[in-house]
């Protein structure tokens, strides 16, 4: 066997099958964010590192981005997230575009990870933002956004929720238990690690890091707490028009959810399948401020969040969500008898599309065993015969392939017959 060159590690190659699924996702993604009234957009898929330098964190810029320095000696570097280039975008139209902006973004990442189930180099992302709105409501309509998308999918509040804190409300209740601020990255990320270690270890290190037995034992009361965000004004108005947007069934309430609250200022969320193997987050998003400071804009708060095709995927292949997919654009197979009726059946295809069919000719003249078979494997549902004696009498030949049932009829009447056979089911 030849030694076939592999494809860089880290990437997916996307076969008809493959690219069937991530075509149906970038379409639910499509339909669900337009459902929102949200427009969208994309951006460079290379961007200066200078970018990144100023918006994002040294792991990112040093240790994940794909770097390289171009020809004229600036450094650049594959896209690794979307925000700063959002940030960019905004900045320099600031004062033309028409506020709150609602954008949405599916397009390619890269990062230098290390892969893992849940996880590659390259990576499609859905991205989703609201600008100029700074309330609970604007952020409770992005996570409604998130739960229309999980319902569309076919996911249940059974089989996937969304996670919900909120950044002032766990402050404040650090201010109770009497953590320092220069504590609480320490602390963040102690609570991040609760379910990966064993109890005792993890309060061990809680001591280590300097919490004192009595705020340890308040931290684990708060951790345990579901219906403390009733304390919360933001909370309480962010579970109301969850409510009103009938999206309530799929979030709850979770102060142990911390990720990302160093970078969000207020609601964080994030959403886990339920029940599955993969421990990653589905999606991830929440408030966040100043959302142009670094690159020279004024401040603008946003929220938004973003997700990932990878985790998304393995959620819905283990639970048996994806949908049959076609993968074929083309259901309707036109044959060539010989090489004299070519131009017929050419004619005859064409004909076809104009009617606004999607129709597939075969490109030379073959047995029709052979032609049939092919139609058969591409999943084709028809297939139309022009041979001499349907040529004379200016007539075709059209076979269900479904049914088997096969019939001669008028030229005329071909557009009518195939389009009955492609609405049946």
């Amino acid at each position: 066997m030849k030694n076939i060159i592999q494809a860089v590690k880290g990437t997916r190659d996307f076969y008809p099958e493959q690219m069937a699924v991530r075509t149906w996702l970038y379409n639910t993604v499509r339909r669900v964010s337009e459902s929102f009234g949200y427009q969208e957009w994309e951006a460079p898929l290379l961007e200066t590192l200078d970018l990144y330098a100023a918006k994002s964190g040294e792991e990112l810029v040093k240790k994940q981005s794909y770097v390289f320095t171009d020809r004229g000696g600036d450094e650049i570097t594959l896209r690794p997230e979307l925000t700063p280039s959002l940030a960019r975008m905004i900045a320099q139209k600031q004062n033309e575009l028409v506020f709150p902006v609602r954008w949405w973004s599916f397009g390619p990442f890269w990062r230098y990870e290390k892969m893992q189930k849940g996880r590659s180099r390259e990576f499609f992302q859905w991205n989703i933002d609201m600008l100029g709105v700074n309330s609970p409501e604007a952020d409770a309509e992005l996570v409604a956004i998130a739960a229309a998308f999980l319902k569309a999918v076919g996911l249940s509040p059974a089989q996937a929720r969304i996670f919900v804190n909120n950044r002032r409300f766990m402050d404040a209740e650090f201010d109770a238990l009497g953590i320092a601020p220069e504590k609480r990255p320490e602390v963040s990320g102690l609570v991040d690690r609760r379910e990966k270690m064993e109890p005792a270890a993890w309060e061990a290190y809680a001591l280590e890091i300097g919490l004192s037995p009595k705020q340890l034992g308040g931290l684990k009361v708060l951790l345990a707490d579901g219906e403390r965000w009733r304390k919360s004004e933001e909370l309480t108005r962010l579970f109301a028009a969850l409510e009103a947007l009938d999206a309530q069934e799929y979030v709850q309430f979770d102060p142990n959810i911390v990720r990302g609250l160093l970078y969000y200022t207020g609601t964080v969320f994030e959403a886990f399948d339920v029940n599955g193997s993969v421990r990653r987050s589905i999606l991830g998003g929440g408030r966040y401020d100043n959302l142009l400071a670094d690159v020279g804009g004024e401040p603008l708060a946003g929220v938004g969040f973003a997700m990932g095709d990878v985790v998304i995927g393995i959620v819905l292949q283990e639970l048996g969500l994806i949908p049959s997919l076609p993968t074929t654009p083309a259901s309707v197979l036109v044959t060539v008898f010989s090489p004299d009726l070519l131009p017929d059946s050419y004619t005859l295809a064409t004909d076809l599309r104009r009617a606004g069919l999607n129709i597939t000719c075969y490109p030379e003249p073959a047995k029709l065993s052979k032609q049939f078979k092919f139609a058969d494997r591409m999943g084709m549902r028809a297939v139309l015969v022009l041979g001499p004696d349907e040529a004379a009498a200016g007539k075709v030949t059209l076979k269900n392939l479904a049914s088997g049932m096969q019939e001669t009829i008028s030229r005329s009447d071909v557009i009518e017959n195939v389009k009955r056979i492609l609405e049946s089911r």
